[in-house]
């Protein structure tokens, strides 16, 4: 009788932890019962995808899209990497998501500071020796566009709830505010706006020695325990079947349309159904404290 309860519970708190990080229950205390206004009300487009299984495919695909920019790529070369840091980026990225989401306003705006701060650190030279700065604009706006991208398709291919063109409008739109925050200028404000953004920048895009290797660790030698590779596999073919075609060669990714269309989307459905099975206690929790705002 408890045996699928308590599965259930080890489950989600192993997949939390890898995910949010050794002090995500603390800040998840934090994100989502402390009491105060939020910059968005629960059940609006961005708590549905930001609350949803299907950020782990979404995540995934955005960290392999930003490394088309080779600036982007050199940033995270130099200054985070990809071997020693990637589960600490990933723990930082989610609390920020999950902040800045569900948190109260006084946190998501000392998050966002927080981030603008680094990114002020972050600065460094091109290989021609041309100057580049996490802060700068144009470079914020790549970023948060592959990332609005990612997350969105994702929910709307593995989502349990894919949005409307209005809700995808709207999602947009929200993480736009956010965006705009960390000083994104203009960012997109609908699904149109955001592919036409993202057109913008192919011309400055290319697969780089750095980004294909970037590629191979984060698909192929993930710092997994073995347990957990099979999975991961699952959730990274999930990623990269949502890649444009156009990506693949310059980036060495396979591309196989059947397959991605068929097995591929069946099994990333599974894996990410599981997943949201594992994380039900969390996220009714979450539900409950965001619809009580």
């Amino acid at each position: 009788m408890t045996a699928g309860p308590d599965l259930r519970a080890r489950l989600g708190q192993a997949l939390f932890l890898q995910v949010a990080g050794p002090d995500g229950p603390r800040h998840r205390e934090r994100i989502h019962y402390r009491e105060g206004r939020r910059w968005f009300e629960a059940g609006s487009p961005i708590t549905r995808v930001h609350g949803d299984a299907s950020m782990f495919v979404g995540g995934l695909r955005a960290l392999l899209l930003q490394t088309l920019h080779p600036v982007a790529m050199r940033a995270v070369s130099e200054h985070s990497g990809f071997r020693g840091d990637i589960w600490g980026r990933l723990h930082r990225t989610s609390t920020f998501l999950a902040v800045t989401t569900f948190g109260v306003v006084d946190d998501a705006e000392r998050a966002v500071d927080a981030v603008r701060r680094i990114h002020e650190r972050v600065a460094g030279q091109m290989p021609d020796g041309t100057p580049y700065a996490a802060s700068d604009p144009h470079l914020l706006a790549w970023v948060h566009a592959a990332e609005a991208d990612s997350f969105l398709r994702a929910h709307q291919v593995y989502g349990r709830r894919p949005l409307d063109g209005a809700g995808r409008d709207e999602y947009v739109a929200q993480l736009a505010e956010v965006g705009a925050r960390l000083g994104v200028v203009d960012p997109p404000h609908t699904e149109a706006e955001l592919a036409e953004v993202l057109a913008a920048y192919r011309p400055e895009l290319r697969g780089t020695p750095e980004a294909r290797e970037a590629i191979r660790y984060v698909l192929l030698r993930p710092p997994l325990p073995l347990a957990a590779r099979p999975p991961y596999a699952v959730l990274a073919a999930a990623a990269v079947g949502l890649m444009p075609a156009w990506t693949r060669l310059p980036l060495r990714l396979p591309w196989l349309p059947v397959s991605e269309r068929t097995t591929v989307r069946v099994l990333g459905g599974l894996a990410t159904g599981t997943i949201r099975w594992a994380l039900q206690p969390a996220r009714q929790d979450t539900d409950m404290s965001a619809s009580a705002q």
